[in-house]
């Protein structure tokens, strides 16, 4: 079921020159998908938390459902950790709020 995009509208805030948001990552899932829990985008993939192939694996997944390149997805905060901070070069806000909707499912 798709996302409001207002409901991302908090979690996706300004930076310089686009947007950043908050990531909680789940590794080692049985699939890839953004969830939306708890008011915090969650994402699931089934790559591991060695060698940066998590951390791989989310910008991939944040180019691909933003529509940018991956050189304009940069985690900035939490290589190390499950909560990164991620920011995505172009975007605003609203139009990153509206695009992660579209990639975004409700946890039931």
């Amino acid at each position: 079921m798709p996302v409001d995009p207002e409901a991302l509208a908090g979690l996706v805030e300004e930076a310089r020159g686009g947007c950043r948001l908050r990531v909680y990552v789940k590794p080692e899932s049985p699939s890839e998908r953004l969830v939306l829990e708890g008011g915090d985008l969650v994402f699931y993939t089934p790559e591991p938390p060695v060698g940066g192939r998590a951390n791989a694996a989310l910008v991939r997944f944040l180019a691909r459902a933003l529509g940018v390149g991956r050189v304009d997805v940069e985690i900035v905060r939490g290589l190390r950790s499950r909560v990164k901070i991620v920011r995505v070069q172009g975007l605003d806000p609203r139009e990153a709020a509206e695009r992660l909707a579209r990639a975004v499912e409700a946890a039931d």
